[in-house]
């Protein structure tokens, strides 16, 4: 059974001199832009509720303006809740002192920014072992670490570069290389790749991914980007104005928008590409198999893999393995329907 790591409960926050005298207001319903006319204060959180799994990659994504960034330095308190409880393994964070707060950054979340962050005057070397470096650890004890982890993001011979002499793509593997020899349980990665060039971007993707099957940390990983969220993401949260819209498994929100926001969000998607065969399979049920099934596919292979295997064949039903167990059936025709999109203008227009 998957561990809950971090609560966020009840969580609002409002930036402004007045923001605790003025919380009533927006529990009582008063959205972002009448706070802003009536009070000249901005909500930025609006009632927060999320359970982050241990040993997954929890995406939150939005627009900007959405409350993102805000949300995920909340998580060790660079930014103070206006009210809420921040439940970390059950241990209110919000109560904690300032030298106890600080002592559960260094030993539980380490952060990876988007504007890298990295000490200019120092080496890769110096830069990756400096989390180790500030709990006091020997010199020679933080460069053996931190040489491990250099060679692990592909950067072995740059330990004796400074940040002004890689690119942004290598920049960003050394402030990645950093978090990891924090050796902390929990990641924060703040629109960590939205400053890399999109081949770049991608590498980056793929190597934060291979290292997660490895090491299996906490990543809350913050994106506006919607085909980066689908990559990373075992657990997706939307947000819009500071409030969730729409939270759950990544293929369950694709397929079942909550929200005309949302469906204009996933419109424009490659479903084929994103969606997976376990999101549109029948399951078993009765236990029957179809006699004329084409072969097996796994619960994983996505629709674009399945339509080149068919050859675009819409008579085609397949057997669907989730390792040796068999647990469904895969029809084409089912396929196709799930690559047209429910478009909001539409939804909109048959509710009115």
């Amino acid at each position: 059974m998957t561990q809950t790591m971090v609560s966020l409960r009840g969580i609002y926050k409002i930036f402004g001199p007045n923001d605790k005298e003025l919380l009533h207001h927006v529990q009582n319903g008063m959205g972002k832009e009448e706070l802003m006319e009536k009070y000249k204060h901005i909500l930025a959180l609006n009632n927060i509720n999320i359970d982050i799994q241990a040993e997954k990659i929890t995406v939150v994504m939005g627009l900007s303006g959405s409350g993102k960034s805000t949300l995920i330095r909340h998580l060790n308190r660079l930014i103070e809740p206006t009210e809420g409880e921040i439940c970390l393994l059950g241990e209110d964070l919000t109560v904690l002192s300032e030298v106890d707060i600080r002592k559960t950054r260094q030993e539980m979340m380490s952060m990876v920014f988007q504007k890298f962050a990295l000490l200019p005057h120092e080496t890769v070397l110096k830069n990756v072992g400096m989390p180790l470096s500030v709990r006091g650890m020997d010199e020679a004890d933080c460069d053996k670490e931190a040489s491990k982890w250099i060679d692990r993001v592909g950067l072995k011979g740059y330990e004796d570069s400074y940040p002004w002499q890689l690119s942004g793509g290598m920049q960003q593997r050394v402030g990645v290389a950093r978090a990891l020899t924090a050796n902390t349980p929990i990641m924060l990665m703040d629109e960590a790749f939205s400053a890399l060039d999109p081949l770049i971007r991608t590498d980056i993707q793929d190597l934060l991914l291979e290292l997660q099957k490895e090491l299996q940390k906490t990543i809350i990983f913050i994106t506006h980007d919607l085909d980066e969220a689908l990559k990373l993401a075992d657990y997706l949260v939307i947000l819009k104005d500071g409030y969730v819209v729409q939270q759950g498994e990544p293929q369950h929100i694709l397929m079942n928008p909550n929200d005309p926001y949302i469906e204009d969000f996933v419109s424009d998607i490659n479903r084929a590409r994103v969606l997976r065969v376990r999101s549109i399979m029948a399951p078993l049920g009765d236990g029957k198999l179809p006699l004329d099934a084409h072969g097996e596919v796994d619960v994983n292979d996505t629709l674009e893999s399945m339509i080149l295997r068919s050859g675009g064949d819409t008579s085609h039903t397949y057997v669907v393995k989730d390792g040796g167990k068999t647990v469904g059936t895969l029809d084409m025709n089912e396929l196709v329907r799930a690559l047209v999109p429910r478009v909001a203008s539409e939804t909109t227009t048959r509710q009115s």
